[in-house]
C-alpha cells in the first residue's frame, strides 16, 4: 500500500525530527530527506506535500543550502502544497523574488503574533480560525527576517515586534512560517500543521494496524517460504516487538538470540529470559559472551570505539549462532532481525542501506549506534529492520496491537551496548558491578515512589573520577555516580525530570550506604539538546 506522504527537506534544524513526529501523530506518513536532494530525487518520493525545515544558515550567504534546481517551476506547475518553516520560509521568499536580510527584529524564544483575517492558513476552517484569531505565543529562533515579499504573497501573521511571522501565496499553495509549529512551546502548533494537511487534502492513512499487516506481508515476501531468520534480541522494547512481529510472519523459522555481553542491568538475563518464555512464548537461545566482549573492550575508553567493537562482536556471535543452526537443521539463516529505530538512523547518519532513508548533507553524526553506524561493512546477513522508519512510541503502539504485556512495553529504553556507554572511560568488572547495583537502587526507588511511568528514561552513570568523602568516621577516596532521568515523547528531544529533593536525598543515601566504592552522587539537569540522553 502506498501511503500519502509528506516529504520533509532537512536544512539542518535541531527540530526537523519533531516535524516528522508531529505529522505522523496526525496519522500521515512523513519522512525526512536532505535539502541537497535533486528535483528528480524529490519526484521519486511522490510526495503529497512538502515541508522545508529550518536551519542555521542565512539564505543569502554564498554556500547556503538552496532549493533543488527547478523546484519552483515544478511546484508551480504541479501545485503540490509546500510549507516553509523558519529557514524554509526564507528560501521560498527568496526563490520567488522577495528579499531576506539582516533585520532589526532578531527573535528567540516565546513571541506573540497577530494573524491576518485574509489568511487561508490561519482561517481555512471556522474552528481553526477561532484558535488563531487572538494573540498567540509561538516559538521563534531567527536572526534574519523577510524584508519584502514576492508578488501575490500576503503577510499572514505579524510578531509583537512588528516583524513578519508568517506569509503565504494561497494561489500557489505555498504557506510559510517564521516560527516553529513543531515545538510544544508554540500554542496550537499541532493544530496549525493539521491545518496545512487539510489544505493539502491529504488522506490520513498512517494507522498502526495497517502498518502491522504491511510489515508482516513485507517480511514474508522478503524471506520467502523456506529461509530461516535470526533475531538479535536485546531484551529492550524495540528488538522484542520486532521479534514478535517476525514470529507472527514466519513462525518457527525465527531463531531469537539473546546475548549476555556482561554489561546488562542487574539480574537482567534471568528477568528477560523468564519473560520471553512465560509471557511472549518466543524461541530464545541465551548466549553468555561476556568474556568475549570484555576482553575486546579492555583498555578502550573512546565511546565511538566502544560502539563499533560491540557492533562487530555482536555480529560474530550471531554468525556462530547461525552455524549452530545450520548444523542442527541443515539450513543456514540468511537474515538478521534488528530493532533499529528512525532516531538511531538519524543520529548515526550512516550510508544509506535501503528503504526511504537517505543521509542528509546537513546532518551530523551524533553517535554511531551499535546496530547502525557501529556495524562492520560485511555482516554476512541480509538485514530485516521493520522499525527503521518508526519512532519508539509507534513501536510501542505496534506492541500493544500484538498484545505484548504493558509492563514490558513501559520499560525504559536500554542501549544495545548496555553499561558500556554508561561507564565513562575504561570498562572493568568492578565498575560494571558498582554501576549495576547503583542503577538497580535508582530504578527500584522510582517504582517505590510510583513515578517510573512518568519518566521516559532513567539510569545511573559511572564517572571516572574519585572524590574525598567521610564514611564510618573515616576518610574515603571513592567513585562518583551520576543519575539521569528525562521526560520525552520520542527521544529526539528531552527535558530533565524535576524530582522532589526528598527523593534524590533518599536515593543518594541508599546508594552511598549500600554500594561499596561510591561516596558521592550527582544529578544531571541537562536537557536534550544541548546534551544527548545517554552520556556516551
Amino acid at each position: 500500500m502506498q501511503h500519502a506522504r509528506v516529504l520533509i527537506l532537512d536544512y539542518g534544524s535541531q527540530y526537523t525530527q519533531l516535524i516528522a513526529r508531529r505529522i505522523r501523530a496526525l496519522n500521515v506518513y512523513s519522512l525526512i530527506q536532505p535539502g541537497t536532494l535533486s528535483l528528480e530525487q524529490v519526484k521519486k518520493f511522490n510526495p503529497s506535500a512538502i515541508i522545508l525545515s529550518g536551519g542555521p544558515n542565512s539564505v543569502y550567504d554564498k554556500d547556503a543550502p538552496q532549493l533543488p534546481e527547478g523546484f519552483r517551476e515544478w511546484q508551480e506547475r504541479t501545485a503540490i502544497p509546500v510549507l516553509g518553516i523558519c529557514y524554509g520560509l526564507q528560501l521560498l521568499v527568496q526563490s520567488h523574488g522577495g528579499k531576506v536580510g539582516k533585520g532589526d527584529h532578531r527573535e528567540y524564544g516565546a513571541t506573540d503574533i497577530t494573524t491576518a483575517k485574509e489568511s487561508v492558513l490561519f482561517s481555512h476552517h471556522r474552528e481553526i480560525q477561532a484558535k488563531f484569531i487572538d494573540l498567540k505565543k509561538v516559538w521563534m529562533s531567527h536572526g534574519d527576517e523577510v524584508l519584502s515579499l514576492p508578488p501575490k504573497w500576503i503577510q499572514s501573521a505579524t510578531s509583537s515586534s512588528g516583524a513578519l511571522a508568517a506569509a503565504e501565496c494561497s494561489e500557489l499553495k505555498i504557506y510559510a512560517l517564521q516560527f516553529h509549529p513543531e515545538v510544544t512551546h508554540t500554542e496550537e502548533g499541532t493544530a496549525l500543521l493539521d491545518q496545512f494537511l487539510s489544505l493539502a487534502h491529504i488522506k490520513k492513512d498512517w494507522i498502526m494496524g495497517s502498518v502491522l499487516e504491511e510489515q508482516v506481508s513485507k517480511i514474508r515476501a522478503q524471506v520467502g517460504e523456506s529461509d530461516h531468520v535470526i533475531c538479535a534480541l536485546s531484551g529492550g522494547v524495540d528488538s522484542t516487538v520486532a521479534a514478535c512481529l517476525v514470529h507472527r510472519a514466519l513462525g518457527d523459522r525465527l531463531h531469537c538470540v539473546f546475548v549476555d555481553h556482561g554489561m546488562l542491568r542487574w539480574d537482567e538475563q534471568a528477568r528477560v529470559m523468564k519473560m520471553f518464555k512465560e509471557d511472549l512464548h518466543l524461541p530464545v537461545e541465551c548466549i553468555d559472551a561476556s568474556e568475549q566482549f570484555l576482553k575486546k573492550l579492555s583498555g578502550v575508553s573512546d565511546p565511538e570505539k566502544k560502539r563499533k567493537i560491540i557492533g562487530a562482536e555482536f555480529i560474530q556471535v550471531f554468525k556462530t549462532a547461525a552455524q549452530e543452526i545450520e548444523r542442527s537443521l541443515g539450513l543456514k539463516p540468511k537474515y538478521l532481525v534488528q530493532g533499529t529505530l528512525y532516531p538511531d538512523v538519524i543520529e548515526s547518519s550512516p550510508a544509506p542501506t535501503g528503504g526511504d532513508t537517505v543521509v542528509s548533507h546537513h546532518a551530523h553524526t551524533i553517535k554511531s549506534h551499535h546496530n547502525v553506524g557501529g556495524l562492520p561493512k560485511d555482516i554476512g546477513f541480509q538485514l530485516i529492520e521493520p522499525f527503521r522508519e518508526l519512532f519508539k512510541d509507534e513501536v510501542r503502539e505496534l506492541g500493544k496491537l500484538m498484545q505484548v504485556p504493558a509492563r514490558f512495553l513501559e520499560r525504559h529504553p536500554f542501549p544495545g551496548p548496555g553499561l558500556a556507554v554508561r561507564i565513562i572511560g575504561d570498562i572493568t568488572r568492578e565498575r560494571i558491578e558498582i554501576l549495576q547495583r547503583a542503577d538497580e537502587i535508582f530504578i527500584e526507588a522510582l517504582r517505590e515512589y510510583k513515578i517510573y511511568n512518568q519518566i521516559w528514561q532513567a539510569f545511573a552513570v559511572f564517572l571516572p573520577i574519585r572524590s574525598v568523602g567521610v564514611q564510618g568516621d573515616g576518610r574515603t577516596h571513592d567513585h562518583v555516580i551520576a543519575l539521569r532521568a528525562v521526560t520525552s515523547t520520542d527521544g529526539m528531544t528531552a527535558d530533565w525530570y524535576h524530582f522532589d529533593t526528598k527523593f534524590l536525598a533518599h536515593v543518594s543515601t541508599k546508594i552511598t550506604n549500600e554500594v561499596k566504592g561510591i561516596n558521592r552522587v550527582v544529578y544531571d539537569i541537562t536537557s536534550k539538546p544541548p546534551a544527548t540522553i545517554e552520556w556516551e
